[in-house]
């Protein structure tokens, strides 16, 4: 006897002459089809769509730094002449630099009366301080007016992706224009290093920041108030990590499958309950009658 190479066919046909269409099995066939294209649709999205992940890990993620963070600060202050505007640095390494002027720019502004400072510098990743002040002046003013707008002070690589809602710039738009004139100014910074890694691998490096201020009259040991706008910095131990993944192509074919299988599944049980409570229902008529 030949060998029959069918006999391991799993999905026996069923000739047609032998198959009932019904309207309730043509209405569930519409919907399973609908359904199985709605959800289609929505893990087609899915996997095309590039998710970003995020973790916390204890760690300094950019070792190739040197120990620097780059600063970018743009700070309008609308009553202080711009010869009386200068920044300074100091941390815990003994650094202290008074009157820092590389990579900054001063513009002035209302007619000379007030200064726009932008300056880029590096600060070292030890806890420490920068402020503007009117300490590196020849001559200290009588009455400087510390009122400012804080545009921009952002810390590390500019970050500017879709899905990621992080406070890499938290004092942009800070207004103290109505504040005391006379007063200096604290912004408390906690510093969190972050990383972005694209779906090529490439990693980029920031940092966000929370901040708390308070506003307060400083006097000099000679009795004269000499205000300043301090921003004091410590950096968090922990790193936010920030990465873009796609789903998995395998992943994706297999949740189709389950998809397309589970819900002709689901629909053929529903029609052969349905169809053999309406073949149940019609004998109990047909006995009725008889």
């Amino acid at each position: 006897m030949p060998f029959d190479f069918r006999r391991f066919d799993i999905y026996r046909k069923v000739p047609k002459d032998l198959t009932q269409p019904t309207y309730t099995g043509a209405i569930i066939s519409i919907c399973c089809c609908l359904f199985i294209l709605f959800l289609f649709l929505s893990e087609l999205t899915g996997f095309i769509t590039t998710e970003v992940v995020n973790e916390l890990y204890v760690d300094d993620p950019d070792k190739d730094s040197g120990g620097k963070i780059d600063v970018s600060l743009n700070i309008s202050l609308p009553n202080l002449h711009c010869e009386l505007v200068g920044l300074d640095i100091q941390d815990e390494m003994g650094r202290h630099e008074v009157g820092h002027i590389d990579n900054s720019m001063k513009i002035p502004l209302n007619n000379g009366a007030g200064c726009r400072f932008e300056g880029q510098f590096s600060i070292n990743k030890v806890p420490g301080n920068f402020h503007v002040s009117t300490h590196s002046a020849t001559a200290q003013p009588q009455n400087p007016d510390m009122t400012h707008i804080i545009h921009k002070l952002s810390f590390g690589d500019t970050l500017q992706v879709q899905n990621v809602h992080g406070a890499f710039n938290a004092l942009g738009g800070a207004d103290r224009l109505t504040s005391n004139p006379l007063a200096s100014h604290d912004y408390i910074l906690k510093i969190v290093p972050t990383v972005y890694e694209d779906k090529s691998g490439k990693q980029r490096y920031s940092y966000q920041y929370t901040v708390a201020n308070k506003e307060y009259v400083a006097y000099s040991h000679t009795g004269r108030i000499i205000p300043a706008i301090w921003f004091r910095y410590d950096l968090s131990p922990i790193t936010v990590k920030y990465t873009e993944r796609r789903q998995p192509l395998y992943r994706f074919i297999t949740t189709i499958c389950a998809i397309i299988g589970g819900t002709f599944t689901v629909a053929g049980i529903l029609d052969s309950c349905i169809f053999t409570a309406s073949e149940a229902w019609k004998k109990i008529q047909l006995g009725k009658m008889h």
